[in-house]
């Protein structure tokens, strides 16, 4: 059955397939489990730590995610809360070294994983595909609900 596939779904399949080879080198590795949405924190996460509210905001989640998310990376000792230095009110999130050894190692396997990926389907398809995603798309465009038709 050949089905049709829009863009989104395409670029979902595409992290798919970096997402679940990367969790099974974690799993392998002895890492704690973790999940889709976590491994999405970790990758926006400033080495210095970040707030909840800038985590959700640049994973596109809610707060309340991002707050389960962390939640469960502080349980599982990849990442810890510390104060903020300029707010009381806020807390920074951050790697702990088993976090940051974790992350490292999974930025390996993203490197490993791209090179596959470049002797699949070739290394100038990879890249232009890297330039097409890196180029600025500006923000979403609405077209008129006159101009969408049925």
């Amino acid at each position: 059955m050949d089905i049709n596939r829009n863009l989104p779904q395409l670029l979902g399949e595409a992290r798919n397939w970096f997402d679940q080879a990367l969790l099974a080198v974690m799993d392998e590795d002895g890492t704690p489990p973790v999940s889709p949405t976590q491994l999405q924190l970790f990758a926006v996460l400033d080495e210095d730590g970040t707030t909840v509210s800038e985590l959700a905001r640049r994973m596109g989640v809610t707060r309340q995610t991002a707050h389960q998310a962390v939640h469960s990376l502080v349980a599982a000792g990849l990442l810890e809360q510390a104060p903020h230095p300029a707010s009381a009110r806020q807390r920074l999130i951050r790697r702990t070294p088993e976090g940051a050894r974790a992350h490292g190692r999974a930025l390996l396997v993203l490197e490993r994983l791209e090179q596959e990926l470049a002797e699949r389907i070739g290394r100038e398809t990879v890249d232009a595909l890297r330039a097409a995603l890196e180029m600025p798309w500006g923000g979403p465009a609405l077209p008129p609900v006159s101009q969408i038709t049925p």
